[in-house]
Formats: C-alpha cells, sequence, structure tokens
C-alpha cells in the first residue's frame, strides 16, 4: 500500500506522443508515465494526420489517453476545406477532448500571419459549435490572439493557453478573461524577472486555473540549470529525479517528467506538491471531462 502513497496523481494535458521519437517504444513510456504517477495523458493533434493519429491512440490505450484536433499555426498555409472537414469530423469522437493545438505564432512565422488568423477563427467557431475546450498556442502573437479571442468573448468555450511562456502582464489579462493556463518545463529556462516564475513566486495564478504539462518530446525540465534557485531544486523528490534523468534527456522528453515539474511549480509557489497535483487533475478531468 506505501507504494500508492509515494505517488501524484497527475494528468499531462499535452504531449505529443505520435511524434516519431516514440513509433519504437509508446507502450513503454505510457507505462513508465503511469508508474511515475501520471495518470491520463492527452494527445495533441496539430495537424490532420496527427490528430488522426492522436485519436487512434486513444483507442489502443482507452482511459489512459486522450486527443486534441486541430491545425498547428505553423501549417496554417496547407489549410483546405477538404483537411477542414476532416478536422470537423475528429473532434465530434468522445475520445477527442478538445479543439486545437491552434493559435496564432509570429515567433517563427512558418505561415502569414493572415493565413493563421483566419485558420485560429475557424478553430474558434468550431469549439463554439461542438461545445468543447480551445487548445490554444501563442508566441509573439499576444494583441492579435486577444483582439480575435475578444470577438467571440461572450460565447467562447472554456479556453487553455497550452505550453504558457509569456509574461505576467499577458497572464493576467488571460487570467481575467476566465483562461487556464498550461505549464510545462518552460520555467527551467525562464530567465527573465516578468515571465512565468514570477508569475508563480507572486502567487498570481489561482491553483483553479492552473494545468500542467510536459510538451513532450519538447520542452525537457533541466533541473539542473544554474539559475534555478536552491529552494527549488531542493524541492525535488529523489522518486520524481530518478524517473526524470533516468529517462527523458533534452532529445526526447516524456510524460514521465510531469512529476518533477509539479514539484517545481510547487515550490516556486511556497506550497506542497501534493496540493498542486491534486488541483491541476481536478481541473483537468473537470475542464475536458476526462473519466
Amino acid at each position: 500500500m506505501e507504494k500508492c502513497y509515494e505517488n501524484y496523481i497527475l494528468i499531462d494535458i499535452g504531449a505529443n506522443l505520435t511524434n516519431k521519437k516514440y513509433s519504437r517504444d509508446l507502450d513503454t513510456v505510457v507505462q513508465r508515465a503511469k508508474d511515475s504517477g501520471v495518470q491520463k495523458i492527452m494527445v495533441t493533434g496539430t495537424s490532420v494526420k496527427g490528430s488522426k493519429e492522436a485519436l487512434r491512440l486513444t483507442r489502443i490505450y482507452p482511459g489512459t489517453l486522450y486527443s486534441t484536433a486541430g491545425i498547428h499555426p505553423h501549417d496554417a498555409k496547407s489549410y483546405d476545406d477538404q483537411s477542414w472537414e476532416e478536422i470537423c469530423r475528429l473532434v465530434e469522437n468522445p475520445e477527442c477532448v478538445a479543439v486545437g493545438e491552434c493559435g496564432l505564432d509570429y515567433n517563427r512565422n512558418f505561415s502569414e500571419p493572415e493565413d493563421q488568423k483566419a485558420v485560429f477563427e475557424k478553430h474558434i467557431n468550431l469549439a463554439i459549435k461542438v461545445n468543447k475546450p480551445l487548445f490554444v498556442h501563442e508566441r509573439d502573437a499576444f494583441n492579435d490572439l486577444v483582439e480575435i479571442l475578444n470577438k467571440y468573448s461572450s460565447k467562447l468555450p472554456p479556453v487553455v493557453i497550452h505550453c504558457f511562456t509569456g509574461s505576467v502582464e499577458n497572464a493576467l489579462d488571460y487570467l481575467n478573461k476566465g483562461f487556464y493556463i498550461g505549464l510545462t518545463g518552460y520555467l527551467c529556462k525562464d530567465k527573465s524577472d516578468t515571465g512565468v516564475r514570477k508569475l508563480l513566486v507572486d502567487n498570481l495564478i489561482p491553483l483553479d486555473r492552473l494545468l500542467v504539462e510536459t510538451d513532450a518530446p519538447f520542452m525537457y525540465p533541466n533541473t539542473r540549470a544554474s539559475k534555478l534557485p536552491v529552494h527549488v531544486k531542493e524541492g525535488l523528490t529523489e522518486r520524481s529525479t530518478t524517473f526524470l534523468h533516468r529517462y527523458c534527456t533534452f532529445q526526447r522528453n516524456e510524460p514521465c517528467s510531469l512529476p518533477a515539474i509539479v514539484e517545481m511549480i510547487a515550490a516556486f509557489m511556497n506550497k506542497k506538491p501534493e496540493e498542486v497535483a491534486l488541483a491541476t487533475s481536478f481541473n483537468a478531468m473537470k475542464l475536458f471531462g476526462l473519466s
């Protein structure tokens, strides 16, 4: 029985398990996540092909994996009516619990901003129609993103700002609109005085609006980062760091790194990791209707 109490109960709301880096050992990756305390994982759909594959994985791991369906802003240029019809069909499935990943990314501009905006609005209207949460990606596009969302403010379903990397000012604006914020291992990289760490240290993000995710295989939480405060490093348990350092790398992060991320968030917030784990899992279950 002691094993039950060692584990947090966690939900990873964003992992790219369709990535080819998991093609050989996905079974092991999912089992390892469960062993670490991650009970459920949402597999992010970022294209028609990826969204189909994400849904297929939910059928192989029922009750553990859930999916999203959408077209990432990087791929907005490849939008056509046929691909959109497929996204609309995928979203109808009960295992698909959110519309997206969608949004705006002006950091790399792989698609023209006008194309990104048009495709983002398609996702918003679809989320309103099927009444499922909107899973939003935003990089260096805060003003345009908020302007578009404001047009629909009276009828928006729940909105999740996935993998948040912005400023305190941005976060407070999102929170004032009632949006949820997803945090990743990015907080190890954040060196600004006005970003994610400040948000946590000043307790500006209420626990009932916080979600946690790994964005695996990306956003490796580098717990050995030199700028990570000592009290945060000391807040990490041996169990969590064992999963992290044994199975995750900068090249391939895994959902089993989530306990370490939650412990760091808790240390920054000066809260117990169990409290953060419980709150974020409850939020995810309620928001996405996970069984």
